[in-house]
């Protein structure tokens, strides 16, 4: 929550500095002009960009994969194509970089990491907690020797 609150609030400050500064430097108009040739630029290159990536996405649901890759990239280019329709310096920098596949593939690996550090997989069971069960998968917490879970279930490794 503090995240945001810092965010909305010394983003547009930031922003509004910068801009005032160009402004200085270029001259209002050019900074006026600056501020929309960047958001309509920025707003086809996202269209350009995001089309690009529905159509991979497409192309792996037609080949019967699941495109998880490919919806972060939309999602990503999504969030460039908002960025950049704001106006700011910093906010358009942000957006175009996302725009640039090796730099949304970075940006991706690193939301993976932090998704799947947060991420605890568990399985629920009914009955006899041996029946049924392959010979080659260990269960964890169990008078077979493993730990208990975190939240005091089982953990079943496959391997």
């Amino acid at each position: 929550m503090f995240r945001l609150i810092l965010l909305f609030t010394l983003l547009p400050l930031v922003e509004l500095s910068l801009l005032l500064r160009i402004g200085e430097w270029l001259g209002v108009g050019a900074t006026i002009g600056l501020v929309v040739v960047t958001g309509v630029a920025g707003a086809w290159l996202a269209r350009r960009e995001g089309l690009r990536t529905w159509g991979r996405v497409q192309s792996e649901l037609g080949a019967g994969r699941m495109p998880g890759d490919e919806l972060v990239h939309a999602l990503l280019v999504f969030v460039a194509g908002l960025v950049l329709v704001t106006p700011g310096v910093v906010t358009d920098c942000v957006g175009l970089l996302l725009l640039i596949r090796p730099v949304r593939e970075r940006v991706a690996r690193s939301i993976r990491r932090r998704l799947a550090a947060r991420i605890q997989v568990q399985g629920v069971g009914f009955g006899d907690p041996g029946a049924g069960r392959d010979p080659g998968m260990r269960t964890a917490g169990t008078p077979d020797g493993g730990e208990k879970a975190p939240s005091g279930g089982r953990v079943i490794e496959i391997q």
